[in-house]
């Protein structure tokens, strides 16, 4: 990507782009970068920097949370010209946890560092407001998973995920294994399949070999209330 390509994919995606004076313009061009990541893998920054800002241009990230036992909860899926400040906990001191990110599929971001970032926020108060904002959007994503966990039952909370990943690829045929369902769910697998069993026994979806055929949208969707 060049630097006026670069320039270009900022303009149109960064919402404060616009009070930014040239010279933090030129900074946060002269240190945003492209960087791939293939399906499954971790998306990070460089060397011992958290990752800082991005913005997916293609692909989709998924940000989590991981239990001490090792439970992952998806607590939101990033797609395209999406920017995101989770990954900014050195700059945004706000954010007190660890949120991990991962490529759901093969993936482009442009991230932009930190100390970039951290500079611009300094002494522009307005650009850091807006990235507080969008924290606090990212935190109430966070609040209304964690309340499904605790508050929804299961059955409904897998309708409601089955029935929505339908709407948002415009597929019946949803193409995860159960266990990348059970991780978006903040469940275990094995809880995913037997939860898929009875579905299929209702003859809602069809279970098959990394992905899962909704056969009746209709009962789905009235399953997820």
């Amino acid at each position: 990507m060049t630097q006026d390509e670069r320039t270009q994919a900022l303009e149109r995606l960064l919402p404060f782009w616009d009070i930014l004076d040239e010279a933090d313009r030129a900074l946060i061009v002269a240190n945003a970068q492209e960087a791939r990541y293939a399906a499954g893998e971790q998306v990070r920054g460089q060397a011992a920097e958290c990752l800082g800002g991005f913005v997916v241009l293609e692909g989709m990230v998924r940000a989590y949370l991981v239990s001490d036992e090792g439970k992952e909860l998806t607590i939101s899926r990033l797609r395209p010209d999406e920017p995101c400040m989770l990954g900014a906990s050195c700059v945004l001191h706000s954010i007190a946890f660890d949120v991990l990110m991962e490529a759901e599929q093969d993936t482009r971001c442009l991230l932009i560092s930190p100390a970039a970032l951290e500079k611009v926020f300094e002494h522009n108060l307005a650009a850091e407001n807006w990235s507080l904002n969008a924290l606090v959007d990212r935190l109430s994503d966070i609040m209304w998973n964690m309340q499904q966990v605790l508050f929804t039952s299961f059955d409904k909370r897998l309708a409601a995920f089955l029935y929505e990943e339908s709407v948002r690829t415009g597929s019946d045929a949803i193409k995860l294994t159960q266990e990348q369902i059970a991780k978006h769910l903040g469940s275990a697998r094995e809880v995913v399949s037997r939860m898929l069993g009875y579905f299929a026994g209702e003859g809602v979806v069809k279970a098959g070999r990394g992905q899962v055929q909704i056969l009746d949208r209709d009962r789905l969707r009235k399953m997820a209330v």
